[in-house]
């Protein structure tokens, strides 16, 4: 369907794939800087309706314009509000339209354009983003009605495909080997050796399966504090790795060590004081932290990156056939979204056909009715009755053909021809 007749919707944004961080950097809003931004748009009698959503790996200004595409006043908007001149930023901006833009935000929402495909976080950021632009009143009823499509073929693709169900990173797929021998983190304590960010990323999806205590050893004991009181847990000194093994049951081994930190002899001690406790290490360094023979002992199980490369290789090659499956999903809601703005399309086609109609059989009857004087009211009203049920039989095909939308017509081509044939005048606002 040409776009002429819809509401605009219009998706101008910089993401990981299209800007290095450094820019995306600059460009992001803050809360604050999002509200006070959505207030400049909000006054713009050229902008109906608008919305931001900033993260660490994109900026995107989802709008309705009132007239016009007003790509360039958007373009010139982002320069002035994060200071920054646009011809530093303006080739790595992606410019979507209508239905371009709706397929976007679709993607978006249900992770598909995400940096790690399946990433849980990304829906509930742009449901803040949502909640933003609510309460600043800036967004409308098409924007209300497009974010909830959004968020409904999000919870879709989460739940009928297993886009989300597989780690595709080393530190997801080193807790997800845990939770499989476990079965429950719950009620497992956790040590960290070396406090970098293979850890820290470690420690959040800990943190997710809701991990009972999370110990943390670092060379530097400041980084160990740092890192502890991060995620509320407990700091612990190098040298006392060995000895805090009688506590926990899993070792995440990060460090930058060139010679194993945890052997064989140590955890063959640790292992009586453990009552033969199952152990469990996973070594996400290179070169390895932890001696491989430590897998001779009973109970004990050592997993090293290159068993975690396998995992994530598998899970990124089923990712990859569930993402198809969620694309058809997208699509197929792209399709009745703009189902439904057609619809909203027609209705004030219909409106300035009865209103034309109407008008046509008011001026008729006055200029006719001045000549007739020697009739009675009766014959009156019975003559205005009949000239405004033919005005009705008149347009009901036409009104009944508009409404009856189909998959295989170009609906706009009839809308236009309409809008020409009875010459209705349709303000754009409509």
């Amino acid at each position: 369907m040409s776009q002429n007749i819809l509401p605009k919707i219009i998706l101008i944004g910089a993401n990981h794939k299209t800007a290095p961080v450094e820019l995306r950097e600059k460009l992001s809003f803050s809360p604050e800087e999002t509200i006070a931004a959505l207030e400049v748009l909000k006054q713009d009698k050229d902008i109906k309706e608008s919305l931001i959503f900033s993260t660490c790996n994109r900026t995107e200004i989802l709008y309705i314009p009132s007239k016009g595409e007003q790509i360039d006043r958007i373009i010139e908007f982002i320069s002035v509000q994060r200071s920054i001149d646009i011809s530093k930023f303006k080739n790595s901006l992606y410019i979507y339209k209508n239905d371009d833009a709706i397929l976007h935000l679709f993607q978006v929402a249900s992770s598909l354009d995400s940096m790690v495909v399946g990433e849980p976080q990304i829906l509930g950021q742009i449901k803040e983003s949502y909640r933003t632009a609510v309460g600043n009143k800036s967004s409308g009823v098409l924007l209300n009605r497009l974010m909830h499509k959004a968020f409904s073929i999000a919870k879709k693709v989460r739940k009928e495909t297993g886009i989300g169900d597989n780690a595709v990173s080393i530190s997801y797929a080193a807790i997800e080997l845990a939770n499989k021998i476990f079965s429950d983190l719950s009620q497992k304590s956790v040590m960290l050796l070396g406090a970098g960010e293979m850890a820290e990323l470690a420690v959040e999806h800990l943190i997710s399966n809701r991990v009972k205590n999370i110990l943390v050893a670092n060379r530097t004991f400041k980084n160990a504090v740092n890192l502890a009181q991060k995620f509320n847990g407990q700091p612990v000194k190098f040298e006392e790795r060995v000895d805090a093994l009688k506590d926990v049951d899993i070792i995440i081994s990060s460090t930058g060590a060139t010679d194993y930190v945890m052997t064989e002899k140590q955890v063959k001690l640790a292992m009586k004081k453990r009552h033969h406790n199952t152990l469990f290490f996973i070594d996400i360094a290179v070169p390895r932290d932890i001696d491989p023979k430590i897998n001779t002992i009973s109970n004990a199980y050592v997993y090293d990156i290159d068993d975690l490369k396998n995992i994530v290789e598998s899970n990124i090659d089923q990712r990859g056939k569930e993402t198809i499956k969620a694309q058809r999903f997208i699509e197929e809601a792209v399709v009745k979204f703009h189902n439904w703005l057609e619809g909203l399309a027609i209705v004030p086609t219909i409106k300035a056909l009865n209103d034309k109609m109407s008008s046509i059989v008011e001026i008729e009857y006055k200029k006719t009715f001045q000549s007739l004087k020697h009739l009675s009211q009766q014959d009156i009203d019975a003559i205005k009755r009949m000239t405004q049920a033919i005005a009705s039989r008149t347009i009901h095909d036409p009104i009944r053909f508009l409404r009856n939308t189909g998959d295989h017509r170009d609906d706009s081509l009839y809308l236009n021809l309409s809008r020409q044939l009875f010459n209705l005048d349709i303000p754009e606002d409509d």
